[in-house]
C-alpha cells in the first residue's frame, strides 16, 4: 500500500539533543537513542471506515514530532504504520450504509492520506494494510502454534477460530501495568470477547477468525478466514522492523488490550527480545465533553476544517499547543489562538532580520527532545516573534533561520525561503 507524499524538510545546522519520551510501560522518562543509529518507530494506523478526526490527527502529529526530533538529533528513521483495512467496524459500517467494504476502505484511506499531507506529517517508509499482511500473519500464527500458544475454538459457522493464550507469555501485563481485574473491566469494550464459550482464559485474544457467511475470507493453512486485530500489528512490525525496535506508538486507548496483546504475541515468538524498547501513547481529544469517537459521532474532521478554508498549519498549531500526552477538549478558541500565532510568526519571519536565533533554536530543540514538549517550543517561537515585531532585527537573516527551524522541528510551514 502506498503512503502519502513527503514534504520537503529543511536541514538544520545545529544537531539537537538526545530524545527522551515517557515510556508507558515503565512510567518513566526514557532516552530513546537508537543503538543501531537508525531509529525504528511503529505507530498503529487507522481502521478506515470514516474520515480523519482531530483525535487521530493529534496522535499522528505527536509521533511526527518524535520522527522529527530523532532526525534533528542526527538519526535516520525507519517508520512503519499499518492500516486495518479489514475488521468488524469497517464491515459493519459498509453493511449499514450499503457500501462495498473495499471501496469504503480505499476511499477513507485516501482521505487520510490527503489529511496527513495537508498537515505535513512525514509519511511512513512502509504503509501496510492488514489484507496485504495476511501471509505474514499466518506465518506468525504458525510460529505461535509451534510454541504451544494457540488453540482452536469451533464457531457457529462450522469453521474454527484460533486464539492466543496469554499465559504463554510470562511478561503479559508488563506494557499496561494493569492487574487482571482492570483488564477484564475494559476488554469487551475494546474489542475483546471475554465471555466467548470455549476459551481457556477470558483474556485470550483472537488470532484468526474462521470464515463466516457473507464475510470476506482468505485461504490459508489455518483454513479460510481473516486475521485478528492484535496479530496484524505484531506481524507487520516484526516483518518491517524486527523485534526490539525503539518505540511502539499510538493513542492511550491502545495501551490495553492492543499493545499488550501485540507485545505478548511477539515476545512468545521471539522470547529473547522485547517487542519494543519503549511504549509511547498520545492523550485523547474530546468534543462536547466526550472523547472524539467514530462510534459516538462527536467528531471534528480535519477534512471539514480544510474544506471550510482553515489553513492546515493553523490546525497543526492548535494540536501542538497541547502536550501530546494530555487529554483535552477541542474548542473554536483553540483554532482562533492558533490562527493568531500563525499570523504573528509569519509576519515576523517575513521581516528577514530578527531577534537572535541562538536561544530560540536551542529552546525549541531541547523542548522537543524532552518528551516532545511542543507547547514549550511554541512559547519560544512566540517570544522570538514578539521581540522581532517589536523592532529587534539585530540578526540579519534571522527570519530564514526560524522558518527552517519551525518547518524541520515542528512541521509548521511559515512561508517560502527568504
Amino acid at each position: 500500500m502506498r503512503a502519502w507524499t513527503a514534504p520537503d524538510v529543511p536541514d538544520l545546522e545545529l544537531v539537537g539533543p538526545p530524545v527522551q519520551v515517557h515510556n508507558s510501560a515503565t512510567r518513566t522518562l526514557t532516552e530513546v537513542t537508537p543503538p543501531s543509529g537508525v531509529a525504528r518507530l511503529y505507530v498503529c494506523g487507522i481502521t478506515p471506515y470514516d474520515a480523519t478526526h482531530l483525535g487521530h490527527a493529534a496522535t499522528y502529529v505527536a509521533f511526527d514530532l518524535l520522527n522529527r526530533a530523532w532526525r534533528s538529533a542526527g538519526h535516520d528513521v525507519r517508520y512503519v504504520q499499518n492500516v486495518t483495512d479489514v475488521d468488524d467496524p469497517l464491515l459493519e459500517r459498509a453493511n449499514a450504509t450499503g457500501q462495498d467494504w473495499v471501496e469504503l476502505a480505499e476511499r477513507e484511506t485516501e482521505l487520510f492520506r490527503t489529511d496527513m499531507e495537508a498537515l505535513r506529517v512525514l509519511p511512513p517508509a512502509a504503509y501496510v494494510g492488514a489484507v496485504e499482511a495476511i501471509p505474514r500473519v499466518v506465518e506468525m500464527i504458525e510460529e505461535l502454534q509451534k510454541a504451544g500458544a494457540v488453540y482452536a475454538v469451533p464457531n457457529d459457522s462450522g469453521t474454527e477460530d484460533y486464539y492466543f493464550s496469554v499465559t504463554a507469555d510470562p511478561s503479559f501485563g508488563s506494557v499496561s501495568g494493569w492487574n487482571r481485574e482492570q483488564m477484564l473491566a475494559i476488554f469487551a469494550e475494546r474489542g475483546g470477547d471475554p465471555d466467548r464459550p470455549g476459551k481457556r482464559d477470558p483474556l485470550d485474544c483472537l488470532l484468526w477468525q474462521g470464515e463466516r457467511p457473507d464475510d470476506p475470507a482468505w485461504d490459508s493453512a489455518l483454513g479460510r478466514g481473516r486475521p485478528g486485530w492484535h496479530i496484524e500489528c505484531s506481524a507487520i512490525a516484526r516483518d518491517h522492523l524486527g523485534t526490539g525496535f525503539d518505540v511502539q506508538g499510538g493513542g492511550s486507548d491502545l495501551v490495553f488490550p492492543h499493545h499488550e496483546m501485540s507485545a505478548s504475541e511477539a515476545q512468545v515468538t521471539d522470547p529473547d527480545t522485547p517487542f519494543a524498547r519503549a511504549y509511547v501513547h498520545a492523550g485523547m481529544v474530546a468534543l462536547d465533553g466526550e472523547k472524539m469517537s467514530k462510534s459516538k459521532g462527536n467528531l471534528e474532521l480535519v477534512s471539514r476544517l480544510r474544506g471550510s478554508g482553515t489553513d492546515p498549519m493553523a490546525i497543526r498549531l492548535a494540536l501542538l499547543a497541547h502536550h501530546y500526552r494530555s487529554d483535552w477538549e477541542w474548542t473554536t478558541e483553540d483554532l482562533q489562538k492558533a490562527e493568531g500565532l500563525l499570523s504573528k510568526l509569519r509576519d515576523a519571519v517575513a521581516l528577514g532580520g530578527g531577534a537572535a536565533t541562538g536561544p530560540v533554536t536551542e529552546s525549541v530543540l531541547t523542548s522537543l527532545a524532552t518528551d516532545l514538549d511542543a507547547p514549550g517550543a511554541l512559547i519560544a517561537l512566540g517570544t522570538w516573534a514578539t521581540a522581532t515585531l517589536a523592532g529587534d532585527t539585530s540578526e540579519p537573516g534571522a527570519g530564514e533561520v526560524v522558518r527552517r527551524l519551525a518547518d524541520a522541528a515542528l512541521g509548521v510551514e511559515l512561508g517560502v525561503a527568504l
